[in-house]
């Protein structure tokens, strides 16, 4: 895998999240197992905590949430990471990557989150037991995509909240880089998050769930959206407010693995 030396990353740490804020571990450590297991939790757990500590406080349509717990001896067990599998965004990638794969035949890993008290090699280790349980509960599932994302990103007030990632962790689980995914325009809100692009189109287009989107984003400090006005129109008014901001986005990079 070619890292374009634009970017300026540090391949010696492993990224990591707390609050909503991106922490990291040298990359040389080693991962303590012996007081940590790994199940499948139910989706209002997984949500909860990849929307406290990770900076999109996003979750993804999940099919199947694994979370790593920490057991220590004296001390109430703790969740302290979750892999989500979910449904990629169009019914076009599972197909693109796997030759023609059925969609419903592939997920993709669309959130890693650790807590940073997890040394580094966690995440392999971590990794292993989570693909052991999604085997497990859809043996039909043969390929699993992920992506990670170089560019960083700033809040509103031009405060890093995250650096760029380039995959490390899935190019050390034996992820098969596939290159680069489409460039496209995002817009991040205030805090430094992408907006949700399936989140916008069901307001735009006056779909199931738009209530719930526009509930999140006037949650989050939108402007009201005005008596009468469409979906549509009040995403454009809060873009020219500068609630929304569009940025130019070269893709992110993508890894695959193939299921046996």
């Amino acid at each position: 895998m070619v890292i374009p030396a634009q970017l300026g990353l540090d391949l010696r740490q492993c990224q990591r999240w707390s609050r909503g804020r991106d922490r990291y571990r040298p990359a040389g450590e080693l991962f303590d197992p012996r007081h940590s297991g790994v199940e499948v939790i139910d989706a209002a757990a997984a949500k909860e905590f990849v929307r406290i500590n990770h900076y999109s406080a996003s979750f993804p349509a999940s099919r199947l949430n694994v979370g790593i717990f920490l057991r220590e001896p004296f001390r109430a067990e703790e969740l302290c990471g979750v892999a989500v599998f979910s449904v990629p965004m169009s019914n076009h990638v599972i197909p693109r990557y796997f030759d023609g794969l059925d969609p419903n035949r592939g997920v993709e890993l669309g959130r890693l989150v650790l807590l940073d008290k997890l040394a580094a090699n966690a995440e392999t280790w971590f990794l292993k037991r989570a693909f052991r349980a999604l085997r497990h509960k859809f043996p039909e599932v043969r390929g699993v995509i992920a992506y990670s994302d170089p560019l960083p990103r700033h809040n509103r007030d031009g405060i890093l909240v995250k650096k760029g990632h380039i995959g490390t962790v899935y190019n050390a689980f034996s992820g098969v880089f596939r290159g680069r995914s489409k460039a496209r325009t995002l817009l991040l809100t205030p805090a430094g998050g992408v907006a949700n692009e399936r989140s916008l189109s069901k307001l735009r287009n006056g779909e199931r769930g738009a209530d719930g989107v526009q509930r999140d984003l006037e949650r989050t400090g939108a402007s009201a959206r005005a008596f009468g006005e469409s979906g549509r129109d009040w995403l454009g008014r809060l873009v020219a407010e500068g609630f929304l901001r569009p940025v130019a986005h070269p893709g992110n990079f993508c890894f695959s693995w193939t299921l046996r």
